[in-house]
């Protein structure tokens, strides 16, 4: 099937006419700089969640195209490896400035595929961007260093080389960035990508695979590969030549593919599940504390393992706390993510609505208070109203396992060490956030809470330059920053004899 043909037949969605660059719509694989559909006429739909309208029909590749997407990133590995570093960098920084300058389009396919508010996805378009200006830099700066030698007549080198094929397999609750925080890394490293985006949010992924094309990217070095996880991701992982895969998504999956990637020995980079904590301490200002809280909770319409998934305010302020972030919530406009003003959009699929209503049923059922919200949305199907729960005890599971939509769950504590055990009590450790105006305290929560990162007094913390992972279940490794280049990276230690 002809691109031209697979494309006329899936232009459906009328707001696809704003797009002011059609070939940014893509729905055929990119692999060893082609767009192909494989062998064989199979594809997948993407809809709208808001809507359910089809946005497009996608090619489903098979086992034996990512075969050929990993020979392809084979092939062209040494001469990507090769490269001076400054010419790596410019094919980067090209790739970053067509990125900014297809803001518009790439936000707008963003939220047909997604869902998510079009503000919120030119954020997300800015954030993806910011990996590969970053990245583009840190190409030049991946440094050899001398070693002071400890044997007589010796030169000691040690140098970072780039490991080779790298798998990324990127989810649907961030599209652009996650595959450029992972993508960007491993080129700047010398790496080559097979890549794979989820099959509900693929668009976005090969409208960057078609913006890398423009930017000089050489075919074979970035690869995009659409269809069956399962199938995909297994040969991924079973392929000796891909020398490390980086994944975000679930802990469930992020354990399978762990296991599957086991007797290939490769390098992991994992960005797992979160239940993030966010503790209010009486000292802190009541409407700061009620603005972090709503900035923590309800971005990508709580669809963030990010997402402030557990809300802890201390007995003092605790009243007060609840009835202005009811008033708070009440007030979110929800609607779809292409209307003006929408502050919530769809979920992403009918089992996470699902999972939602019963998370909100079964706290209820053990004491919880309902301030606002309950139920699904009017706007369709997928929505679900902004939610607030109080008093909601430990042993319900929204209190126990993440969440993934627009619900806040709030309970009081007394004392600081209370808090700190009781957020420390769970699997997960991406993500921890404290709201107090004393200064010790801060300081103390800072180390005493088992969390990747810790946000304190504010609600942005992520970005390029700086160390995203988290501990225990929450993933392996770090992404961002010089440490995300690095993990694409082998130490190789050379000894020269000088006598």
């Amino acid at each position: 099937m002809s691109a031209h043909a697979h494309f006329a037949r899936s232009l459906r969605h009328d707001a696809l006419d704003r797009l002011s660059d059609r070939r940014l719509y893509r729905e055929l694989g990119y692999v060893d700089g082609q767009w192909t559909a494989g062998d064989s006429a199979d594809s997948f739909e993407v809809t709208d969640p808001a809507t359910g309208t089809t946005v497009a029909f996608v090619a489903a590749l098979d086992a034996e195209q990512t075969t050929k997407a990993v020979d392809a990133a084979a092939k062209a590995f040494p001469g990507w490896k090769t490269l001076l570093p400054q010419e790596r960098s410019k094919v980067l920084r090209r790739w970053f400035d067509l990125i900014v300058a297809a803001k518009e389009d790439l936000a707008l396919i963003m939220t047909l595929e997604q869902g998510k508010p079009l503000a919120e996805s030119r954020g997300e378009i800015d954030y993806a961007a910011s990996f590969v200006e970053w990245y583009a830099e840190e190409a030049k700066r991946v440094n050899a260093e001398s070693v002071t030698s400890h044997l007589p007549g010796a030169e000691m080198i040690v140098r970072r080389e780039p490991l080779g094929v790298v798998g990324v397999v990127t989810p649907w609750n961030f599209p652009s960035a996650m595959l450029t925080r992972k993508a960007a890394a491993a080129l700047a490293a010398g790496c080559t990508i097979v890549s794979h985006p989820s099959s509900e949010t693929p668009l976005s992924a090969l409208a960057l695979a078609e913006l890398g094309e423009r930017a000089g990217l050489p075919a074979g070095v970035f690869n995009v590969v659409t269809g069956d996880a399962a199938t995909i991701v297994g040969r991924l992982c079973e392929d000796t030549r891909v020398r490390a895969l980086s994944f975000t998504g679930s802990t469930e999956i992020g354990r399978l593919i762990a296991k599957q990637c086991a007797p290939t020995m490769k390098r992991l980079v994992m960005e797992l599940g979160g239940h993030a904590p966010l503790i209010v301490f009486d000292d802190a200002g009541l409407d700061r504390a009620v603005a972090i809280a709503m900035d923590a909770k309800f971005a990508t319409s709580g669809q963030d393992c990010l997402a402030a998934n557990r809300i802890y305010v201390q007995r003092g302020i605790h009243d007060a706390f609840c009835k202005a972030y009811a008033e708070r919530i009440e007030a979110l406009k929800v609607g779809s993510g292409l209307d003006d003003g929408s502050d919530i959009g769809p979920l992403m699929h009918e089992r996470g609505v699902a999972k939602v209503e019963e998370q909100v049923a079964d706290a209820l059922s053990r004491g919880a208070r309902l301030l606002a919200g309950g139920q699904r949305g009017k706007a369709g199907p997928l929505f679900y109203q902004p939610t607030l729960l109080a008093d909601v005890p430990a042993d319900a599971l929204i209190m126990r396992e993440e969440t993934f939509g627009p619900v806040a769950a709030v309970t009081p504590f007394d004392s600081e060490a209370e808090v700190v055990a009781r957020a420390n009590d769970t699997e997960y450790g991406l993500v921890a956030y404290v709201v107090t105006e004393n200064g010790a305290r801060q300081r103390r929560l800072g180390q005493a809470l088992d969390y990747g990162m810790v946000a304190i007094n504010r609600v942005k913390i992520t970005g390029a330059p700086i160390p995203f992972g988290g501990v225990k279940h929450s993933g392996l490794g770090r992404e961002g920053s010089r440490h995300g280049l690095e993990a694409f990276t082998e130490l190789k230690y050379i000894c020269l004899d000088l006598a």
